[in-house]
């Protein structure tokens, strides 16, 4: 029982040894701990159970290029760029299920504040245009990770509310 804007498609799958912007890569397996293969340079602010995954949508980003900014998947620290979902429904307690049945299965827990790091993507360096507060519906998210699997660049993405109460340990 989803409607047509709870599914959409993986559209790229991120990861750097520390650091933006993260690169593309064609699949990878992802873990309680995080995308493999991903680094944080910070962990007081970034990475951690709650903060596993970060994820954000393909359809803000080309609304940022659209007003001058050079942000593109992955250059806002993104793990996971999605596209075909109302983001706006991807708010903290929704869980994010993608690959399908025995798929990876995230539960957005927060929306990421935006880091300095960003700066270069945006125009006069203004990062606040990703800020949840200021700008709601335009911010990345962060993950916890219920569900570990492999994912792949075009694997199916459902928006799946109240999911992870079901999964024993959450």
């Amino acid at each position: 029982m989803t409607n047509p804007n709870d599914t959409g498609r993986l559209e790229s799958i991120n990861t750097s040894r520390g650091g933006v912007p993260k690169i593309a890569v064609f699949e990878a397996l992802i873990t309680e701990e995080g995308v493999d293969g991903d680094r944080q340079r910070d962990r007081r602010f970034h990475g951690g159970p709650d903060r596993a995954v970060v994820l954000y949508s393909l359809e803000v980003i080309r609304g940022l290029q659209a007003e001058g900014h050079s942000i593109a998947p992955g250059a806002a620290g993104e793990n996971l760029t999605v596209s075909g979902v109302d983001w706006t429904r991807v708010v903290p307690g929704t869980c994010v299920r993608i690959g399908g049945a025995g798929g990876v299965l995230l539960q957005v827990t927060k929306y990421a504040s935006p880091c300095e790091k960003i700066s270069g993507y945006f125009v006069d360096g203004n990062i606040a245009r990703v800020s949840q507060k200021q700008h709601p519906g335009w911010s990345r998210v962060c993950a916890r990770v219920i569900e570990e699997g492999l994912v792949r660049i075009g694997d199916e993405v459902t928006l799946v509310a109240g999911e992870a109460t079901e999964v024993s340990g959450v």
